[in-house]
């Protein structure tokens, strides 16, 4: 049995405009949405915002109703069998949402144990475990308010796992974040997919899901484009090459033009520096691979570096930059 099976899922909102506030619109959201997520897996679900990330863990979560289809966590229907749902998963949403700032990090733990119905002792007890795990110990006694944002996104995570749910949804738990405290959390993460927990992870960070997520989903204006390994989605677009060069600008300006009249070389980017340096991004299948880096070899340049596809890479391919809008 997957842990989470969702079959056509679709979900409309429906607002009303116009001066009087007579006339509906109707937006669909989700738009036959198909998926299954393995126990003990790592899933992430990547794409812009707006494209239906929340509104699938809402559903998933059962704060939402789906339009139509079905979705299920580990054989249990999210609209029918509610309570059983609830019981299994933790939720985590991204900022700030859901804390309260006038109270410590131990009460806010303690309080949501309470409304689990956790006995008080197994209730200490576990909010103590899980000021360990993300790093809160020192501060456990402190208000919240004081708190960093970082601090506060790994007191949300905790805040989730204190019915030691089955399955963990993760909504865009990184956002805001400063490059340190995001690092932190994918620790985290990791180490609570080592124990086994099914985690579904919502982003739109790219390096992200690449570090983290056993397979990855596509998903734009409410449609799943493909799902995959994250290592198989790159060997997708294998035949696009990266090459980033520095030149001095007297060469580099002139280079530019002479690699985009290159056969093979689909991409020239250049941008001059304050320091008299021009640098290159060089987007060329295997035909135009060699060809440009002779051309660069040719100009004397001050550094020349190669790269691999990334997620990034297939996620432009897939949706184009129209996905990246928000």
């Amino acid at each position: 049995m997957a842990a989470i099976s969702v079959r056509d899922l679709r979900r409309t909102y429906t607002s009303t405009v116009g001066l009087l506030r007579t006339r509906k619109v109707s937006r669909e959201a989700l738009r036959g949405v198909s998926f299954e997520v393995e126990r003990g897996e790592l899933f992430g679900l990547l794409g812009p915002n707006g494209a239906g990330k929340t509104t699938l863990v809402k559903v998933l979560a059962t704060v939402l109703v789906p339009t139509s289809g079905s979705a299920a966590v580990l054989g249990h229907d999210v609209v029918t069998a509610t309570p059983e749902v609830r019981k299994r998963i933790g939720l985590v949403f991204g900022g700030e949402r859901g804390l309260y700032g006038s109270i410590s990090g131990r009460d806010v733990l303690e309080f949501w144990a309470a409304l689990y119905r956790l006995p008080s002792g197994t209730a200490r007890q576990r909010a103590a475990e899980l000021l360990e795990l993300v790093g809160l110990t020192e501060r456990a006694n402190d208000k919240v308010w004081t708190y960093s944002r970082g601090m506060k996104q790994r007191l949300h995570l905790a805040r989730g796992l204190i019915a030691n749910p089955e399955v963990l949804l993760l909504d865009e738990p990184t956002i805001g974040l400063d490059p340190v405290a995001a690092r932190e959390m994918r620790q985290i993460i990791r180490q609570l997919k080592e124990r086994g927990t099914t985690i579904f992870l919502t982003t739109h960070y790219m390096a992200e899901a690449e570090a983290l997520c056993d397979r990855v989903a596509f998903i734009n204006d409410g449609l799943i484009s493909l799902v995959e390994r994250p290592r198989v989605l790159t060997r997708l677009v294998s035949e696009l090459r990266h090459i980033d060069a520095e030149l001095v600008s007297t060469t580099g300006n002139d280079l530019a033009e002479r690699l985009r009249g290159l056969g093979g070389v689909q991409d020239v980017v250049s941008t001059a520096g304050a320091d008299g340096v021009v640098s290159l991004a060089i987007k060329t299948d295997e035909s135009g691979y060699g060809p440009a880096l002779a051309l660069l070899a040719a100009a004397q340049p001050i550094s020349v570096t190669t790269r691999e596809p990334t997620l990034e890479d297939v996620y432009l391919r897939l949706l184009g930059e129209r996905g990246m809008r928000v």
